[in-house]
């Protein structure tokens, strides 16, 4: 929780778990009800319980979804909570919408992979954002931007007659040879959440010819998933066929799109209640003092437990759902496990409701981003290598327990006394699948992998891009992408974008940053190899500086007379 500050004054502050990012989603949740109600929306002036039940609606999907969700259309989030309620009834699983998006036009001679997002193929189910488009304007295309390459990005423009699509004329058509208007489609799924779920979606796709462009998919905390495919490849804009199509397709291949595989939330919180065990936690040992840092739903305070001083997290009860109780006990779960010189020790926790707290050893040093960034600390070679390798051993530790940490970022690592850094936040860390990569989209936007970023399967060479970033925070004192918010600084990842190396840093850093970095995850290295490297280099200079004094003591003094 030292993170809470992290962002603030940002334009679009990062929308991750942290209890920062809360409020955040508090705002736009709001925003969206109090356009429903400006517009006229009819649901919106007749059920004076919608603004509840689009609470429910937010709390039930991934804090991304707030993102991506665009404020002007806020008829979709209506359209959203519709189709998963549509979806609870078994007997009208799986559900299919499709509507026309609008025309583009496209250059015939352009490469395509400058005008799209990738094919998502037949990797496994992703996971997160989306949002819906309905008579969308132009430009800019908000609803999707932030799973939208920056080069998409010209889709949305006015032909050259300053009409949309729909009123496209032959004229335009014969100005433009070496083009053509394509329309494009959205389509929507939902249905009970799987294993494998989207290389079966988009294996469909693909049957009728489609191509994918994007694909935005959300899972719910209850089981249920959302996805929304934009698609061309059908010819014509109305849709009643090729909803048609779809169905019968699904139902000849006899695609289990309805099966259900993922624990409901009570079962899955019964399941981690059963993870976690009964705590040998002593409440009466715990003593209580001042508030670090306050948040929307809980509060960190400096204590002592046993004599020993720690830092106490409390979740709030009157804002206590499923979805925190499940990231506070993942996070229990993991940090019992851990015992490493450079990962925040694990002192104990109150599973029980509605008193839930996690309480750890006292960092008196604050977390690196405020170090960094708030009191604008400069830091010299040794220093950064020092500290790096510090986090380097941390994250080495989790690796080799299979545990990906998600969310590494200068705020989740802590500082003691000695200025030893020590990673912590485990709330969205996860063990390894044995079975395949992981697809989430979870982590803060500045930190965040490429692969992350476009909802692509990941491991763990995910935290080592994060780690690059670090590198660079801890080699510069500054923010990663300042002039940018995390949104843009996102979509300029994707497209390759890195922060910039100060041209005076030692060159063999630099190379090891920019190869934590790279896009291509197998290129970057594990934590036991830049481990390696950093504490090699750490002693190459260390020697280097011993050397330059043993020779400055040699030089006789000049004589006095």
């Amino acid at each position: 929780m030292e993170e809470l500050e992290e962002g603030c004054g940002e334009s679009s502050p990062p929308v991750n778990k942290g209890l920062h990012g809360l409020y955040f989603l508090h705002e736009i949740k709001n925003e969206i009800y109090t356009r429903l109600v400006e517009s006229g929306n009819k649901e919106a002036l007749s059920n004076p319980s919608l603004r509840e039940q689009l609470d429910e609606h937010f709390n039930r999907l991934p804090a991304s979804y707030a993102l991506d969700v665009h404020v002007d259309r806020a008829e979709d989030v209506l359209l959203h909570r519709k189709i998963l309620i549509e979806c609870e009834d078994p007997d009208k699983r799986p559900v299919f919408h499709a509507r026309f998006l609008k025309y583009v036009l496209q250059t015939l001679d352009d490469d395509d992979e400058q005008h799209r997002t990738p094919s998502v193929g037949s990797s496994p189910r992703a996971h997160e954002s989306g949002a819906q488009y309905a008579d969308v304007p132009e430009s800019p295309r908000g609803e999707f931007e932030p799973c939208t390459r920056l080069e998409d990005l010209k889709l949305g423009f006015p032909y050259p007659d300053g009409t949309n699509g729909r009123d496209c004329t032959n004229e335009v058509l014969s100005a433009r040879k070496d083009a053509e208007i394509i329309p494009l489609h959205e389509i929507i799924f939902s249905s009970l959440d799987k294993p494998k779920l989207l290389s079966q979606l988009s294996a469909l796709l693909s049957d009728l010819s489609l191509n994918i462009r994007e694909a935005h998919v959300f899972s719910t905390l209850d089981g249920y998933c959302l996805d929304v495919f934009v698609v061309d490849g059908w010819p014509v804009e109305e849709t009643e066929d090729l909803l048609k199509r779809l169905k019968e397709i699904a139902s000849r291949k006899n695609l289990s799109l309805s099966g259900k595989s993922h624990l409901s939330a009570s079962d899955k919180l019964h399941d981690l209640h059963k993870k976690v065990g009964d705590m040998e936690f002593d409440r009466s040992m715990l003593h209580i003092g001042e508030k670090i840092a306050s948040g929307s739903s809980g509060d960190l305070f400096h204590g002592t437990y046993h004599g020993h001083e720690v830092a106490i997290k409390f979740l709030r009860s009157e804002h206590l759902n499923n979805s925190l109780e499940v990231e506070f006990l993942q996070e229990v779960s993991i940090l019992k496990k851990l015992e490493h010189a450079n990962i925040v020790r694990f002192c104990g926790a109150c599973t029980d409701r509605p008193d839930f707290c996690i309480v750890t050893e006292y960092m008196p040093g604050g977390n690196l981003y405020d170090y960094l960034h708030k009191y604008h600390n400069k830091l010299d070679i040794a220093q950064i290598l020092k500290m790096a390798i510090d986090v380097s051993k941390g994250m080495d530790y989790l690796h080799r327990h299979n545990i990906i940490h998600r969310d590494l970022k200068s705020a989740n690592l802590l500082i003691d006394s000695d200025q030893v850094i020590k990673v912590a936040d485990f709330g969205v860390a996860r063990i390894e699948s044995q079975h395949g990569d992981m697809t989430a989209e979870t982590g803060t936007y500045r930190w965040m992998a490429p692969e992350v970023i476009n909802h692509r399967p990941y491991d763990n060479k995910a935290d080592v891009f994060s780690f690059a970033i670090v590198l660079w925070e801890l080699a510069t004192s500054k923010v990663p992408y300042d002039n940018l918010t995390p949104l843009q600084a996102a979509l300029g990842v994707r497209q390759g974008l890195r922060p910039e190396i100060p041209s005076g840093l030692n060159p063999t850093l630099a190379d090891l940053m920019r190869r934590c970095w790279d896009v291509n995850p197998t290129k970057r290295p594990s934590f036991s190899d830049i481990t390696f490297q950093l504490e090699t280099l750490l002693q190459h200079i260390q020697a280097k500086v011993n050397s330059g004094r043993k020779n400055r003591s040699k030089i006789p003094k000049k004589s006095q007379s």
